[in-house]
């Protein structure tokens, strides 16, 4: 889990870089940018708060020959072990994304390449190195007074709540290729961000296992579970699954399916439906991890506990004990309407 609040800009260099495949060129800036107290806490933002709203998915930088010949691992390492040098780093990180933006499609734009002090990972201070990218400009209206008339200016620059690429490597896991963060509003280019500039792999930690996990179990309800019962053990099965997740600090995959399966008879559906959906979230072979409390409250937040029927209407089932929907809410059959129905106890109305 990551805290930026305490997060400080230490230093900050700012690039521009033209698109290689159409001649466009580099502008390299000689210094480091002076920032005053309004600046720096304006770029902070404009840096970190994609990463605070972003669920966190960590790569690790890599190579498939030796993570010493990633360029940015190397980058990072010298910078770490020197911050002084950052601006001496920060050439060689824009030449080297230069020489990844050779597709027509990649736009020019601003590199900004910033170390952080004070981040504040899994409850531990560490350093950071940030790389970003400025893509997309906007028009902004500006007004100025003359004598009689108020004129208005129409300028180009860039949105200071929108930032289009970034990555945090953190000082930290070094010989597996540190931990790293990475955002890209655009998404038209990812290969050209992810694996031909950053040359990342996914790290396969607590944080990933449970998040996939979760997700594969979500299919599995959907696939098998709504087919085979309906549409109220879909959800309390995910309810079930997911508070199995909330309140134990590791998984083991048995506990779990004795627990959560209301329906032995799904037991080997599901073992079946892992050997066959598995390879897609990773989770082939894994049947026990540490668990990641964040990945199962993103989880939990993006559940959609609701019943939507043919008739115009809606139940939603807001449970963290999915044992009341056993308790409030029964599906039957009747016969003189032929048609489905849901009675729901309840002992008052709640005021919105």
């Amino acid at each position: 889990m990551i805290n930026l609040f305490s997060a400080q800009i230490e230093n900050l260099v700012l690039h521009k870089i033209g698109n290689k495949s159409k001649a466009e060129p580099v502008f390299l800036s000689k210094e480091t940018l002076k920032l005053d107290d309004e600046s720096n806490s304006i770029l902070k933002e404009f840096f970190l708060k994609p990463f605070r709203e972003k669920e966190e998915s960590y790569y690790q930088l890599s190579n498939e020959v030796d993570l010493e010949f990633n360029e940015i691992y190397q980058m990072a390492a010298m910078t770490f072990e020197n911050p002084e040098k950052l601006h001496e780093a920060s050439l060689k990180i824009t030449k080297h994304l230069y020489e990844q933006s050779n597709h027509p499609h990649i736009k020019s734009g601003e590199i900004f390449i910033a170390y952080f002090s004070n981040l504040l990972l899994d409850n531990v201070k560490v350093d950071a190195l940030g790389v970003f990218k400025s893509e997309l400009k906007h028009d902004f209206l500006q007004f100025k007074e003359n004598d009689t008339n108020l004129e208005l200016i129409i300028e180009q620059g860039i949105n200071a709540n929108k930032l289009d690429k970034g990555c945090l490597i953190f000082n930290v896991a070094k010989e597996e290729g540190y931990k790293v963060l990475s955002i890209d509003s655009n998404r038209y280019d990812t290969k050209y961000w992810l694996e031909d500039f950053l040359g990342v792999d996914i790290l396969a930690d607590e944080n990933f296992y449970t998040k996939n996990y979760l997700k594969f179990c979500q299919n599995f309800a959907k696939d098998v579970v709504l087919p085979a019962e309906d549409k109220k053990q879909e959800v309390m099965f995910m309810n079930r699954a997911v508070n199995h997740f909330a309140k134990n600090d590791a998984f083991e995959e048995s506990s779990f399916l004795n627990e959560v399966m209301d329906n032995p008879d799904l037991i080997p559906e599901f073992k079946h439906y892992k050997t066959e959906k598995g390879p897609k979230y990773s989770i082939e072979d894994i049947s026990s991890f540490d668990i990641a409390n964040k990945a199962v409250s993103d989880t939990r937040k993006k559940m959609k506990n609701v019943i939507h029927l043919d008739t115009n209407i809606q139940i939603k089932m807001d449970f963290i004990n999915p044992e009341s929907a056993e308790k409030y809410v029964e599906k039957g059959w009747d016969e003189e309407k032929q048609m489905y129905y849901y009675l729901v106890y309840f002992n008052k109305e709640q005021k919105s």
